[in-house]
């Protein structure tokens, strides 16, 4: 039987701030994100989504990003090679050691917003960040935009790359994610998105926003949980994976 990762990005709630609705979604899904601290989340919301991460059985990844807390991570943040990898080192240890004091393990990286977008468009950068998740651990397994540069990347220093796409975010003719700055970014439509996870599962294939075929090959399909129908679009995905014969497993 074949099967598929879903993961979502969690654990960004933070002081007296509450995004993304993560009780509700864990038992959906087989991967998940947590938010390291400097784009989303703190320490307490990072341990108690650990602990929802277990219990559910959940895989565990790190979701490190631009410091930019009021931006969520979402801008662009000018900086050095060597600052931006110390980041990512702070980051990544952070919430790699908070794992391991539950006696589980770190499996991945993947990074957020604009720094996950900035490594599928610029080398330099790509080097930086998977150099320091190298730094922190070797093992640790690298997610990013199927089709980018990243793979590359990732497979030059020894490691091991995860492709990931989209249940609900429009891809253009291109390959790339539809920037968030312009309309029709995110699908609203819980068929439409578990449409496009199951094209890509069984086909490598979706529509762009202009209605060409667009070629994706992914290992992994993230679904944002500040998504308002995050759980309807949940629901559907494992739907219609279970009709077409397809199983919900962590890589």
């Amino acid at each position: 039987m074949k099967s598929v990762d879903i993961n979502c990005d969690m654990g960004e709630s933070y002081g007296n701030y509450t995004i993304g609705n993560d009780e509700a979604i864990f038992p959906h899904i087989t991967s998940c994100n947590i938010a390291c601290g400097m784009h989303a989340g703190d320490p307490y919301q990072i341990e108690k989504t650990i602990d929802l991460a277990i219990q559910h059985g959940v895989q565990i990844g790190a979701h490190p990003g631009y410091p930019d807390l009021q931006g969520f991570g979402r801008r662009v943040l000018p900086m050095s090679d060597k600052e931006l990898a110390a980041s990512i080192k702070y980051q990544v240890s952070a919430l790699k050691g908070l794992v391991e004091s539950k006696a589980h393990q770190l499996a991945y990286v993947k990074p957020h917003g604009a720094l996950y977008n900035e490594m599928a468009r610029d080398v330099t950068i790509a080097k930086a960040v998977v150099s320091a998740i190298k730094a922190i651990d070797p093992n640790l397994k690298v997610m990013g935009l199927s089709g980018s540069l990243v793979k590359e990347v990732v497979e030059n220093e020894g490691m091991i790359f995860i492709a990931e796409a989209f249940a609900d975010r429009q891809y253009e003719a291109n390959g790339q994610l539809r920037s968030r700055n312009l309309d029709g970014a995110v699908h609203h439509d819980a068929e439409k998105a578990a449409e496009q996870v199951l094209s890509i599962a069984l086909q490598q294939k979706t529509q762009s926003l202009e209605g060409t075929e667009v070629s994706v090959e992914a290992q992994s399909f993230c679904i944002h949980g500040d998504n308002p129908l995050a759980i309807s679009i949940l629901e559907k995905i494992t739907e219609k994976l279970a009709g077409s014969g397809i199983s919900k497993k962590h890589f």
